[in-house]
This record gives structure tokens, C-alpha cells and sequence, in this order.
């Protein structure tokens, strides 16, 4: 049986951004997102929390 897809939870906007802080922007528009590693692909999860937490704080002010 094949693998289902999810719909995702980050925007795309928002892993393009972290993707692009990492500099590995390049690679992803180039191959696209299956072509990163597992530890680029959690490091931009840990980025994109930094930036989405730094939004929220920016929101309470």
C-alpha cells in the first residue's frame, strides 16, 4: 500500500522563510523538499517555532 499524504501544519510561507535563513532555500526550489535531510528538515522545524513564537510575542505587545 502506498503512503497517504497529510496536509500540513506550517505554512509554506513560513518554511520557506526558515528555509531560506538556513540556506537551504536554494535546494528546496532547485529539487524541492523531499531532496533535504532529516536534519535540515528538523532544523527548519525548530526555526520556524522561533519565528512563529517571536510573531506571537510581537502580538501581545
Amino acid at each position: 500500500m502506498g503512503r497517504k499524504r497529510r496536509g500540513g501544519v506550517m505554512s509554506e510561507h513560513l518554511k520557506m522563510e526558515a528555509a531560506k535563513e538556513l540556506g537551504i532555500y536554494d535546494t528546496v526550489q532547485q529539487e524541492g523538499w523531499g531532496a533535504i535531510k532529516a536534519k535540515d528538515a528538523g532544523n527548519i522545524v525548530k526555526r520556524a517555532l522561533q519565528i512563529a513564537e517571536r510573531a506571537m510575542a510581537n502580538q501581545d505587545r
